[in-house]
């Protein structure tokens, strides 16, 4: 592929300009965190684990998914940290789940 055909999206994959990829981008969401520093977050998704939303955010220039409780209220969006251990490992195990699945479709 010549220079000119790369994707210039960000993605980091060789693909014509008209793929589906140039077309996704990620939502982001800023956290203020308890020292009040504030940091940028793209948002992976947001599911559900037994009748609950969770979010998984992606920090920017980090490697580390955090996934909070989520609710949203109208126009008010919540996150709750999720301080049972049993809930935090069945929640991990749906989000990594459906992440591994949409990295097989790709």
């Amino acid at each position: 592929m010549s220079e000119e055909e790369k994707c210039t999206c960000g993605c980091g994959h060789d693909h014509d300009q008209d793929d589906e990829c140039c077309e996704e981008v990620m939502d982001t969401m800023t956290l203020t965190l308890d020292d009040d520093t504030e940091l940028e977050c793209s948002i992976i998704g947001v599911f559900e684990v037994e009748g609950q939303q969770y979010i998984a955010l992606l920090p920017k220039d980090d490697d580390t998914v955090l996934i909070y409780e989520y609710y949203e209220e109208g126009d008010d969006v919540r996150l709750e940290l999720i301080e049972d251990d049993d809930t935090f490992e069945k929640v991990s195990e749906t989000f990594n789940q459906l992440f591994d699945e949409e990295e097989d479709e790709e």
